[in-house]
C-alpha cells in the first residue's frame, strides 16, 4: 500500500521508528531537541484515562523581543513558560506558574491576545468536570471560576475561546453538545439558569438567559447530537464553525446566530475543525481517519484527503506556507480596480483571489500558481502535510489536473468573461469557485496570522464599492446579502438538491454496512432506514469517496511514541505535542541555525528524543 510506503520511506528502516526530520518543497523541518518542554522532570506522562495535552501560545510583546509564551496542560498539571522556539534551549527548571489541580483536569485553554502585556495575560482554561477558569499566570491569579457549581453544564469542557474582538466575551463548548456564551464581568448565578428560546433551526437551537439582572451564560447553544468537540471563529470572527460527534460540521453565522451551513463525515465523529487564512476552505478531521476540504462560499466538500490510519485529532492550515505566485506580476490587462487589487496584491499574499482571478481570465498568461497549505496529526502518531493546489481548486478552469471525472457538471458552465468583475461574472461561476466569497472576508487575522487585516472583497460586487467597505461592518453586512444571494443563484440546483437530503440525518450510527455499496446505485438511497448514516452518503452533505478529488499527503511521517494531540504553525517552526507530554519545535527550512551550538552544548541532559 502507498501510504505504508511513504511512512517507511528511508531505505527499508522499520516503521517504528521516530523521524526527526522532514523535507518538502521548500526544504527540511529539523526537530530541535533542546526545544522541547515537558514537565520539567521530563519524565513520559503516563496518559491513561487522561485529558489530551493541549498547548496554547501568546505574545506580550515585551522589550525583550522575547516575548512568546507557552502554557500546555499534562494530566493534573497545568504549566506557564517563556518560549524560546528555535532562538534557545528550552529551561524547564523555571516555569512562570505551575499549577496543580485535584478532583478534575484541565482540559483546554486560551489567551485573549487582545489584553496581553508583559505584566498581564488572561487565560481561560476549561475542565473535565465541566468548569472554566480565569486566571493570570503572570501575575500567578485566580479572577473567576466560571459554572462553579456546575449549575450550568456538569460536562466536560471540550474547547474554550475568546470571541475575536472582544475583550471580555468567551464560548465554551461541552461533551454535553451544549456550547456557552459568557462574559468575565458577569456572575453564573446562584442558581441554575432558566431559558427562553432564541432561535432554533435543523438540529440547533440557541436559548437566552431569563434572569431580573444579566448573568452568565448570555447564550446556550444546543448543537447536534453528542459531544461537541471543537469549534473555530472564522479568520474575520463573523463565523463559528463547529464539530460534533455525530459527524456533522456546522457553521453557524455568529451574530445573526443562524445556519450557513453543514457537511456529514465518512462516517463516526468529527474532532477536530479549521479554516483558511482567507476564510475560504474549512478543514476538518475525525473518526473516518480522512480530512475534509469544504468549502465555505458553495456550502459542498471540494476534496478528501487520506493518510492517517487512525482518528484525525488535529488539522491546522499553515498561514506562512500558504501563497500564490504570479507567473509575471506586471503583466496586465483589466479595469482600474484591478489595477488597485494588483498594487495591492504584493501585501495579500494568500488573499488576492479576486486579481487572481480576474487577471487569470482577462489575460494568455500562464495562471497563477495558489496553494494552501495545511496539516493534520492523528492518534497513528503521524504528521501529514497537504497542499490544497489550484487543480481542486479551480477544477473547472484550463490545465486542470483533477484526477476524477466528476466535475463535468461545474465543466459545463461557460468561462467566467470579463475583467470588470460585476454580477455578470458571477452569474456563470462554477460553484467551486472560491472568488464568489462575498460573506467572510473583511476582519482581524488570527493571532500569529501574517496574513494583512483587508481581505479582498467578493468577485460578485463591483469592486469599487468593496473597497470602500471592506473595514465597515455595516456595509459588509449587506454586501453579504447581495454576496450569498447572487451565489446562491448561481448554485440554485446544488442548494436544491442539498435541502431534500438535508433531514432527519442526524443520527449517530458506526454502521458501515451501506457505505461500500455502488456508486451507481442510487435507488438503494430511498429505501433505507431513516437512522443509517448512508442515507446522506452520495448527497451534497457527504458526496462518495470516488466523487470527489482524493489528496495524497505531501508527507505523513511518525513523530511520536504517543497518539499526537498539538499542532500549531509559527512563523519560524511547527509546534507538536503527544500524550506522553513532550511539545516538540520543528525549526522550518533556514530557521534552525538560530540555536547556536553553545546553548546546545549547555543544554539540560536526559532529552527525549
Amino acid at each position: 500500500m502507498q501510504i505504508s510506503k511513504m511512512a517507511a520511506e528511508g531505505g527499508g528502516k522499520e516503521m517504528n521508528e521516530i523521524k526527526t526530520q522532514f523535507t518538502t518543497r521548500e526544504g527540511a523541518y529539523k526537530l530541535l531537541t533542546h526545544s522541547e518542554y515537558s514537565r520539567p522532570n521530563r519524565v513520559p506522562f503516563n496518559s491513561q484515562g487522561s485529558n489530551p495535552v493541549k498547548v496554547s501560545f501568546v505574545n506580550v510583546n515585551d522589550q525583550s523581543g522575547n516575548g512568546d509564551r507557552i502554557c500546555f496542560n499534562v494530566g493534573r498539571e497545568l504549566y506557564f513558560y517563556i518560549y524560546k522556539g528555535v532562538r534557545k534551549a528550552a529551561d524547564l527548571s523555571k516555569p512562570i506558574d505551575k499549577r496543580i489541580y485535584k478532583g478534575t483536569q484541565p482540559t483546554c485553554h486560551d489567551f485573549n491576545h487582545l489584553t496581553a502585556t508583559a505584566e498581564s495575560v488572561s487565560l481561560l482554561v476549561g475542565f473535565s468536570a465541566g468548569q472554566v477558569q480565569l486566571i493570570d499566570p503572570i501575575k500567578k491569579e485566580t479572577s473567576k471560576l466560571f459554572n462553579e457549581e456546575r449549575l450550568i453544564d456538569k460536562s466536560r469542557v471540550t474547547c474554550v475561546k475568546w470571541v475575536p474582538g472582544s475583550e471580555s466575551l468567551f464560548l465554551v463548548a461541552h461533551s454535553s453538545g451544549n456550547m456557552y456564551l459568557y462574559n468575565v464581568e458577569h456572575t453564573c448565578g446562584t442558581t441554575a439558569p432558566h431559558y427562553q428560546l432564541l432561535k432554533q433551526g435543523e438540529n440547533y437551537a440557541v436559548h437566552t438567559c431569563k434572569s431580573k439582572s444579566t448573568r452568565n451564560p448570555l447564550l446556550k447553544w444546543m448543537v447536534g447530537e453528542g459531544a461537541l468537540n471543537e469549534f473555530a471563529f472564522s479568520p474575520d470572527g463573523k463565523f463559528l464553525a463547529c464539530v460534533s460527534q455525530d459527524g456533522f460540521l456546522r457553521v453557524f453565522n455568529f451574530d445573526a446566530v443562524e445556519l450557513h451551513g453543514t457537511m456529514k463525515s465518512y462516517f463516526g465523529g468529527l474532532l477536530c475543525v479549521c479554516w483558511s487564512p482567507d476564510g475560504k476552505y474549512i478543514v476538518a478531521g475525525g473518526e473516518d481517519d480522512l480530512v475534509t476540504v469544504w468549502s465555505f462560499v458553495d456550502c459542498r466538500v471540494i476534496a478528501r484527503g487520506h493518510g492517517h490510519k487512525s482518528w484525525v485529532s488535529v488539522v491546522a492550515f499553515d498561514h506562512y506556507t500558504t501563497s500564490v505566485e504570479e507567473s509575471d506580476p506586471m503583466e496586465f490587462s483589466g479595469s482600474d480596480e484591478d489595477f488597485q487589487d494588483q498594487i495591492h496584491f504584493g501585501r495579500d499574499r494568500a488573499n488576492s483571489t479576486q486579481s487572481r482571478l480576474s487577471k487569470r481570465n482577462s489575460t494568455d498568461s500562464r495562471p497563477v500558481s495558489v496553494t494552501y497549505r495545511f496539516g493534520s496529526v492523528g492518534q497513528d502518531t503521524q504528521l501529514c502535510l497537504w497542499d490544497l493546489t489550484e487543480d481542486i481548486l479551480f477544477p473547472h478552469l484550463p490545465l486542470s489536473r483533477t484526477r476524477t471525472h466528476t466535475n463535468v457538471m461545474n465543466a459545463t458552465s461557460p468561462p467566467a468573461t470579463g475583467s470588470g468583475g460585476g454580477v455578470s461574472s458571477t452569474v456563470v461561476t462554477t460553484t467551486n469557485n472560491p472568488s464568489t466569497n462575498g460573506s467572510n472576508n473583511s476582519g482581524a487575522n488570527t493571532p500569529g496570522n501574517s496574513l494583512p487585516t483587508p481581505l479582498p472583497r467578493s468577485n460578485s460586487l463591483p469592486h469599487s464599492a468593496a473597497a470602500t467597505t471592506a473595514n465597515s461592518s455595516k456595509s459588509s453586512v449587506m454586501d453579504n446579502a447581495i454576496a450569498s444571494g447572487v451565489s446562491k443563484f448561481a448554485t440554485l440546483s446544488l442548494h436544491d438538491r442539498k435541502d431534500r437530503h438535508h433531514d432527519k440525518d442526524h443520527k449517530r450510527n458506526h454502521s458501515m454496512g451501506h457505505i461500500s455499496s455502488k456508486s451507481s446505485d442510487k435507488l438503494n438511497l430511498l429505501t433505507k432506514t431513516k437512522t443509517d448514516p448512508a442515507k446522506t452518503l452520495g448527497t451534497l452533505l457527504c458526496p462518495r469517496m470516488e466523487d470527489v478529488p482524493l489528496l495524497e499527503p505531501l508527507i505523513c511521517k511518525k513523530i511520536a511514541h504517543e497518539r499526537l494531540t498539538v499542532l500549531i504553525f509559527l512563523e519560524d517552526c511547527i509546534v507538536t505535542a503527544c500524550q506522553e507530554g513532550f511539545i516538540c519545535t520543528w525549526a522550518r527550512p533556514g530557521k534552525v541555525g538560530l540555536l547556536s551550538s553553545q546553548n546546545q552544548a549547555n543544554s539540560p541532559s536526559g532529552t527525549v528524543v
